[in-house]
């Protein structure tokens, strides 16, 4: 930019533009052209202005992405370490057990041994379906697949107000049927991160959450009675950061309000679009 700014500056000189600009608009002064540069010098100075914050606000998403980057990998390999560890301390228990047990039975002369193995083995097995079952709920809501979006939040509600002691009330309106299963999953995840933030810092005595459906978003409500927190909010946990992210990513934003003492409410909007039906995805 130096460069040619020096280089405009010496081609104008060179051939006295300036001069020359100046009776070009004399011939325009009806009409007030000669005005002109100075309204392009201030459309000038006002887009460098906006792009100056473009770039501070670029700068301030590009901290908050290489976070969120980082805090998704310490996730990603805390989820692999503890996966890792389960597989290893209880499904090789488990098949190490069937296998002795397979290997008595084949040794085995008497029915009754051979019974008792069989039925252990059977309990191994069970036991290692189990922690199957419990492995992909992890990584999958299975209440969504099985119940829907509606009834696994009214599930997910009674559980968790069965293990904090604290009572959550769940409430539906409109159709929450016509959407995405990555609708189903981020308001899902969002909702488990809401009420596990209540756990961890709200001291909340009533939680109450409300989705609610249109032709055109879906919402999103989780309302407690706790402590709240200020007007700064720390960024370091994957919490509402997260959360933020979930809803940017399908279109959608995630607003927290709070003040200390008053307790803390969650709003997610997302955009809705509708499922297509087979004969519209043939077609």
């Amino acid at each position: 930019m130096l460069l040619l700014t020096l280089l405009t500056f010496v081609v104008s000189s060179a051939l006295e533009l300036r001069e020359r600009m100046a009776d070009l608009l004399a011939h325009g002064e009806a009409w007030q052209i000669d005005e002109v540069p100075f309204t392009l010098m201030a459309l000038s100075l006002g887009l460098a202005w906006y792009a100056w914050r473009r770039r501070i606000d670029a700068s301030r998403l590009l901290v908050k992405n290489r976070e969120l980057t980082q805090q998704l990998i310490a996730l990603q390999e805390n989820e692999r370490l503890a996966l890792a560890r389960e597989l290893h301390d209880e499904f090789a228990q488990h098949c190490t057990a069937i296998r002795i047990e397979a290997t008595y039975i084949q040794r085995s002369n008497s029915l009754e041994q051979i019974g008792e193995a069989a039925r252990r083995a059977a309990a191994s097995a069970q036991s290692l379906q189990e922690g199957v079952r419990r492995l992909v709920c992890r990584l999958r809501p299975a209440e969504l697949d099985e119940l829907g979006l509606v009834a696994a939040m009214q599930s997910l509600c009674e559980s968790w107000t069965v293990r904090s002691g604290v009572p959550c009330l769940f409430h539906s309106r409109g159709n929450l049927c016509q959407h995405s299963e990555a609708v189903d999953t981020t308001v899902y995840r969002v909702t488990q991160e809401a009420l596990a933030n209540v756990v961890r810092h709200a001291n909340a005595t009533r939680v109450n959450i409300e989705l609610a459906a249109t032709s055109e978003s879906l919402c999103l409500c989780v309302e407690d009675d706790g402590r709240g927190f200020g007007a700064v909010v720390p960024e370091r946990g994957f919490g509402l950061l997260g959360a933020t992210e979930r809803a940017a990513a399908l279109g959608g934003r995630l607003e927290a309000d709070s003040a200390p003492g008053a307790g803390t409410r969650i709003r997610m909007q997302l955009p809705l679009v509708a499922r297509q039906t087979k004969s519209e995805a043939l077609a």
